[in-house]
């Protein structure tokens, strides 16, 4: 889409394909069609500008990704250095990132073919994949239950396994068979991870930072911890930002917690202009600004940056989309009075996802 005064508009280049999945990086943004075909505008790579040689052109329009032509593509992930696409199969692909076989494998920085991620997934079915600062999460369907295994780098704990040991090949997080809990959706932020077992509880590891892993303190945890003060919630949906999350629970409701940077957590009781909508929220809050929109919230997307002016948006069950959160460089999809630089509270985007 391309911005006029901040609002959206449709990309005409691809009118009469229907796009199923969106991923959006710091310099990059992939699309996947119905036919598993691959879209890419931005940054002319796979990685990110920390290698200094890539990004030197930018593609403008979504142009197909050649080297997946012979791939059926289901996901695709971004993080730094390096993005990663799960085919139909459960097989999952990486992009770049460096000669030191950070994933297994070795490839230069600019490398445009996709390599298989080695290890304990190659014969492993995955249904999703999430990918943060350097690390790659994958949720995995096994005859014994859903499990998740991590790979990449494991500062601050955000892999999962007791230790900020960085891990070549995927390795299976242990933790959730102790805690007898089976993992259904996960969620990678920049320096932490979340989990939504199939009983509703969430899990969340990884650098605490601003109280984004939800425990009260901002204590960094090296294995998936049991949010207790979520008991009573029965989650079905997570998002992790750069130390944000929001959880969405099966009536709706909408939590969040972490860094309040640019009013992105969505707690603004005071109203537009007042109150302190940048405080840090250690421990899980209802959002009420978006109870109060009347809808049945589904899907929460957010950036995954709070140095890329942090905004936030939620789906509905009616297909309404809401934003709020930074909105300087018209990310918002929505007009903004003057001198104003974000919404502290969500306001519907003029655009029908239904």
């Amino acid at each position: 889409m391309q911005r006029v005064n901040g609002t959206p508009l449709f990309c005409r280049s691809l009118q009469g394909i229907r796009i199923i999945q969106a991923a959006a990086g710091a310099g990059r943004t992939m699309l996947i069609s119905d036919a598993g075909r691959v879209y890419a505008f931005g940054k002319d790579s796979f990685g990110e500008a920390e290698y200094g040689v890539q990004g030197t052109k930018l593609v403008t329009t979504p142009q197909p990704v050649e080297s997946l032509k012979d791939i059926f593509v289901v996901q695709a992930a971004i993080g730094n250095f390096f993005t990663a696409v799960l085919s139909r199969e459960g097989r999952v692909y990486t992009f770049s990132w460096g000669k030191d076989s950070k994933l297994g494998h070795k490839t230069e920085p600019n490398d445009v073919e996709p390599q298989p991620l080695l290890g304990a997934l190659e014969n492993i079915p995955v249904v999703q994949i999430a990918a943060g600062y350097c690390y790659l999460l994958c949720l995995a369907c096994q005859p014994s239950g859903m499990s998740v295994y991590s790979v990449g780098c494991g500062l601050g704990g955000k892999l999962g396994h007791g230790s900020r040991t960085d891990e070549k090949y995927p390795r299976l997080i242990e933790q959730f068979q102790l805690l007898n809990l089976q993992p259904m959706v996960v969620a990678a932020g920049a320096w932490h991870a979340a989990v939504v077992g199939r009983d509703g509880r969430v899990c969340t590891w990884g650098w605490g930072r601003y109280g984004c892993l939800g425990h009260g303190n901002e204590d960094c945890e090296s294995v998936p911890k049991v949010v207790e003060a979520l008991s009573n919630v029965k989650a079905v949906h997570v998002a992790t930002g750069d130390y944000t999350t929001f959880v969405v629970s099966d009536d709706g409701d909408v939590y969040s917690f972490g860094c309040g940077e640019s009013a992105s957590l969505g707690h603004n009781t005071a109203g537009e202009g007042q109150g302190n909508r940048h405080a840090n929220v250690l421990s899980p809050e209802l959002v009420m600004s978006l109870k109060q929109v009347n809808e049945r919230v589904v899907q929460i997307s957010l950036t995954n940056s709070i140095y890329w002016n942090a905004h936030t948006f939620a789906l509905t069950e009616s297909g309404k989309l809401y934003a709020f959160g930074a909105g300087d460089k018209g990310q918002l999809g929505i007009e903004l009075a003057n001198n104003q630089t974000e919404r502290g509270n969500p306001e519907r985007v003029d655009i029908d996802l239904n």
